[in-house]
């Protein structure tokens, strides 16, 4: 037993020095135009699913979540703060997005991965060390119809998002006030990108912010936009 507990004593030691030596030699390389190591990534997602597992756990979800009225205010926040980085049928990301590491997700597989309540977790709260920020300066009664679009994003076809676009500035949810051409997706208005940057790998000098984007007992890395993992 003694002999069990040494050995882990000295394998923790050797773990500590190490980690120290690459922090404080400045070997540990922080850019955001090369992956994490496979390890860094793995670890960093288990402790963001389970994070936002435990945290959205006790959040309930409104009922009427997949009310038309409150998909098509859903859009409105969507095109104006999340196509940009995260994309949208028939709308290209900005070139900003293609910079930024972790890259940000496409919220149509994300979709697939969160469980509604997760997501509104993830859009009020934002992920730290990523590009991801937090939205919660805005309404939970906004953020929940995000989420509601977000959730009808799977299998949805370009002219489908480009007539919730049109008919949602026609309501007055857009402050731009085009109208996308018919039959095309528009592309994502301008946007401020005064949001938080997160540390370390989240982005460029330069990135912004974007909304944006983690189940059940066995953990499993989800979709993630984190390269290398």
């Amino acid at each position: 037993m003694r002999v069990v507990v040494a050995t882990l004593a000295v394998v923790v030691g050797l773990v500590v020095l190490t980690g120290a030596v690459l922090i404080f030699s400045g070997a540990y390389y922080v850019g955001a135009d090369k992956p994490h190591w496979s390890s860094t990534a793995w670890l960093l997602t288990q402790a963001r699913d389970r994070s936002i597992r435990a945290h959205a756990s006790g959040i309930a979800v409104p009922v009427g979540l997949d009310n038309p009225s409150r998909i098509l205010a859903g859009v409105s926040h969507y095109s104006e703060h999340c196509a940009g980085c995260h994309g949208a049928p028939g709308a290209e990301r900005d070139d900003l997005a293609e910079g930024l590491y972790p890259r940000p997700p496409n919220l149509a597989e994300a979709a697939r991965a969160y469980t509604p309540a997760e997501l509104f977790w993830i859009i009020k709260h934002g992920i730290r060390m990523t590009a991801m920020p937090s939205w919660g300066d805005h309404s939970d009664d906004e953020l929940w119809a995000t989420v509601a679009f977000i959730e009808k994003l799977p299998g949805m076809a370009d002219q489908e998002y480009a007539k919730l676009v049109a008919s949602s500035r026609a309501h007055g949810g857009d402050q731009h006030g085009q109208e996308p051409q018919p039959g095309s997706a528009p592309q994502p208005a301008a946007k401020n990108y005064e949001h938080p940057a997160g540390p370390e790998t989240a982005q460029q000098p330069g990135g912004g912010g974007h909304d944006h984007p983690a189940g059940k007992n066995t953990i499993t890395p989800r979709y993630t936009g984190i390269e290398g993992a």
